[in-house]
């Protein structure tokens, strides 16, 4: 079943998931029966190549599969830290197993033969190279000694205290060298194999969150551990399983909701319209009214609002949006119309802060933007949400003549208005609904909308360089916009181009966000 090792090319495992099936040393599944059955099932679900560590196991996946194999053999050294396919005899033995494509170590450290030496090797058995780099010289360094491909394998395990997360960043700048990129190392997800590929690599290698069940495993066993530890300090305190239940509202230029939020989730939420010329007040003694059922099931209360919140007083930024009173004392207000303590906060950066806490984010330097009504966003660096006017990126000048807010020419009710313009009446709803039956007048105004979005990201990126800007809202969340604003994208170089993704808590995105930021309030 060999593949035929010499006809194999860089084109043959581009755009395609490599997994690695190299099982714990010494562990229950160290056979070459396991890892046979790590190849195999590996390919039937669509892996193009595998990355496979030992002679002997790179044979016996030889016999079972036909896709490429990358083969390495690793080896502990007393006179280097080189450990990856250190000899010249082992690329001839990976070469005599039919290993399609010979890995090595090519790092700038002690080592037994030059990178030079082992490519002209692996070259002279017309098999292809790969380079385990740790930082960009490395990569520049084996390709100016020929290599076929470079990975990012090596990357932080060089010395100091291993990341947790992909280096996406050394992905990006490798694509500037080369096309060729393999992106190796701590990739546990789909969403961050997807970064990986976004940022430029033309194959993702992963291993342990599909082959090393004790790796998976321990992950697992480590986060219930500490949810159970949580849990049974917060029954000793006599709070519920989730933590503290906190009641979120958030009010929008549309509509209000209002819910109970506990540990991240949501467990009950209604929503109202907003009475746009009702005012405030109204509109707070009426929550209070909708949500008095619930008066004994919270001990706080968040509220996320459109506008600009400092020191508990509501401005409007943009009255287009929701016009109010300027100053509106609404900590103070709350507080009195519902008898509890009150934390408020401006509604994207509210949601800003669930994406990063309990969504998308992951943990990790984000910026949100919300396209709905209007554009808002929240910012999120070193674990901190920014405040004021931060994130406030829908009221951008724009470059039009009148020097609109950006949001006045991209947002859904901008998308209304062009509609009218063209000679229809239709809302945001109905314009999306009309794209995607393919007329072009509501694709065009679509996609213009789009670009506009996708020159803001680029911007954004080029300010805050975040790990990730966060689509939410009706109109950001609508079906096949965010692929168009990709589009938009699609020639920006890969350093310089923002990783988006959609956001994960959809409209409960500013109730969750709020009501831990009302509970850290305390």
């Amino acid at each position: 079943m060999a593949t035929g090792s010499a006809d194999v090319q860089r084109e043959d495992i581009t755009n395609s998931l490599i997994v690695s099936c190299q099982p714990v040393p010494g562990g229950p599944m160290d056979s070459a029966q396991f890892v046979t059955g790590f190849a195999r099932a590996a390919v039937e679900a669509g892996a193009k190549a595998l990355r496979i560590e030992s002679v002997p196991y790179v044979a016996a996946a030889r016999l079972a599969v036909r896709v490429p194999i990358i083969g390495i053999v690793k080896r502990d050294l007393t006179d280097s830290p080189v450990r990856i396919t250190p000899y010249l005899a082992d690329v001839e033995a990976l070469a005599e197993a039919e290993a399609d494509i010979i890995a090595f170590d090519a790092t700038d450290r002690v080592r037994p033969v030059p990178v030079e030496a082992l490519v002209k090797a692996v070259k002279a058995r017309n098999k292809l190279t790969m380079a385990d780099c740790s930082c960009l010289d490395d990569a520049r360094r084996a390709l100016a000694a020929g290599v076929d491909f470079v990975g990012t394998t090596l990357s932080g395990y060089v010395g100091g205290p291993e990341p947790e997360d992909p280096d996406i960043a050394l992905i990006a700048q490798m694509r500037t060298l080369t096309p060729y990129v393999i992106a190796e190392g701590r990739i546990r997800s789909p969403e961050q194999a997807a970064a990986a590929a976004r940022a430029g690599a033309c194959a993702v290698v992963v291993g342990s969150a599909i082959t090393r069940t004790e790796h998976v495993t321990s992950w697992f066993h480590q986060a219930l551990s500490d949810a159970y530890v949580a849990r049974g300090a917060q029954t000793a305190l006599g709070t519920s399983v989730l933590g503290p239940t906190v009641l979120g509202i958030d009010i929008g230029g549309t509509k209000t909701m209002a819910a109970l939020v506990s540990g991240g989730k949501v467990i009950e939420d209604m929503i109202v319209p907003t009475a746009r010329e009702a005012g405030p007040d109204a509109w707070l003694a009426s929550l209070a009214q909708s949500t008095s059922a619930w008066s004994s099931r919270f001990s706080r209360i968040g509220i996320a609002v459109t506008g600009l919140v400092e020191d508990g007083r509501w401005s409007a930024l943009n009255p287009a949006t929701l016009g109010i009173p300027d100053g509106y004392p609404l900590v103070e207000r709350a507080s009195s119309v519902f008898g509890k303590p009150v934390c408020a906060v401006n509604d994207a950066q509210a949601a800003a802060w669930g994406e990063y806490k309990f969504g998308a984010g992951q943990g990790r330097d984000i910026v949100f933007l919300t396209i709905s009504t209007g554009i808002g966003g929240g910012i999120v660096c070193n674990g901190r949400l920014l405040s004021g006017l931060a994130g406030h990126f829908g009221l951008i000048r724009s470059l039009s003549e009148d020097r609109a807010p950006l949001e006045d020419g991209t947002s859904g009710r901008w998308i209304a208005s062009q509609a009218l313009k063209a000679g229809f009446k239709a809302d945001a709803v109905d314009v999306f609904r009309r794209a995607l039956k393919g007329e072009a007048w509501a694709g065009a105004i679509v996609s213009q909308s789009a670009s506009r979005v996708a020159t803001l990201c680029r911007d954004i990126q080029m300010m805050f360089d975040p790990k990730l800007i966060v689509i939410g809202g009706s109109i950001g969340l609508a079906e096949g916009y965010l692929d168009r604003v990709r589009a938009h994208l699609s020639e920006v170089p890969p350093r310089l181009s923002p990783d988006l993704v959609a956001a994960k808590l959809g409209g409960h995105a500013g109730v969750i966000g709020v009501a831990d930021l009302a509970e850290w309030a305390r």
